[in-house]
């Protein structure tokens, strides 16, 4: 009886993904110890999410995903501490933007090559602008991080809402981050995005069937960067700094975890992986110093014996992702 309602409920959720999206993650905050971790869990879901787009729907691994991550938050950053804009819009806009023409960058140069190649390319590109950020420390505060960033109150037609209460603060993440998983849904269910899992399971035939996989590719490069911008950008306006380590590779490594706990390849694995991820480290780390070994055994268990991940392995292999 109760496989019977469970089977119905998984069934239900992947056929309504964005319903379920916004139902669940709407309660959310009042379900984890404190509301800026369930903050936290959205924004990483978020990167995670772009990640998985690349990663898991067209078969890219990418080492460097903290790249655009870094960009969007000191984008946004550098816009509202240094260039002293008022407008969050204005601010995330720009942290979007720069993730977007940094993948388009970074992309055109990495995919010229494919495999393990491919991915230590977008490793070094990521190490390179960790490099940058950590010395031009008159724009990005070097090894102190990018310190000062003002929360501004949030300017919606004829109202001004502030968002330095956690809970106001969840809610205009919420609010971009359901934009944002609605756009990959509507991305995955046309052409396009068939086209992406036609390559992630055999590239050549995709190009016999007349695809052009090197475009397609690079516009699924930025696609996913964009995602991961707008995260970093969300998460500089959380803490209101940008540390230097949003550029450095234990942050892709983290993604990839989260990815891989969560379950690559489908729809919600990002935001379960994610909220594993943060949740067991948060609750951990009071516990253990060394809560990082703990994760990291975690981790390996499910790589050994739930290759699928979390939601991956709970919804089984027949029912729809």
């Amino acid at each position: 009886m109760i496989r019977e309602v469970f089977r119905r409920l998984t069934t239900w959720v992947t056929v309504h993904p964005i319903v379920s999206f916004i139902l669940f993650f709407a309660v959310f905050p009042f379900l984890v110890p404190y509301q800026s971790l369930a903050t936290q869990v959205l924004i990483f879901g978020l990167f995670a999410l772009g990640f998985n787009l690349l990663y898991g729907y067209t078969g890219l691994l990418s080492f460097g995903h903290a790249a655009y991550y870094g960009l969007g938050a000191y984008g946004t950053g550098v816009a509202l501490a240094k260039l002293k804009l008022t407008s969050l819009w204005v601010a995330l806009g720009l942290g979007f933007g720069a993730a977007m023409v940094g993948g388009a960058l970074v992309g055109f140069f990495c995919l010229r090559r494919r495999g393990i190649y491919f991915a230590m390319l977008t490793l070094a590109f990521a190490q390179m602008l960790y490099f940058i950020a950590f010395h031009a420390s008159d724009l990005t505060g070097g090894d102190d991080g990018l310190r000062g960033i003002p929360l501004h109150p949030l300017a919606l037609p004829g109202v001004s809402v502030s968002l330095r209460h956690p809970l106001a603060f969840y809610f205009f993440a919420y609010v971009l981050v359901v934009l944002a998983v609605a756009a990959l849904k509507r991305i995955l269910d046309s052409p396009f995005g068939a086209v992406l899992q036609a390559i992630r399971e055999n590239s050549d035939r995709a190009v016999a069937c007349g695809y052009d996989i090197n475009r397609i590719k690079l516009l699924s490069f930025v696609f996913s960067a964009s995602f991961a911008g707008l995260a970093g950008a969300l998460d500089a306006l959380r803490l209101t700094v940008v540390p230097v380590d949003s550029l450095y590779y234990t942050t892709s490594a983290q993604v990839v975890i989260m990815t891989l706990l969560g379950g690559a390849g489908t729809f919600f694995g990002p935001f379960v992986g994610a909220a594993a991820y943060l949740v067991l480290a948060d609750r951990l780390s009071i516990f253990f110093e060394f809560w990082p070994l703990v994760i990291g055994v975690i981790f390996m268990a499910f790589v050994l014996f739930l290759p699928r991940g979390i939601w991956g392995t709970l919804t089984g292999p027949g029912v729809q992702r």
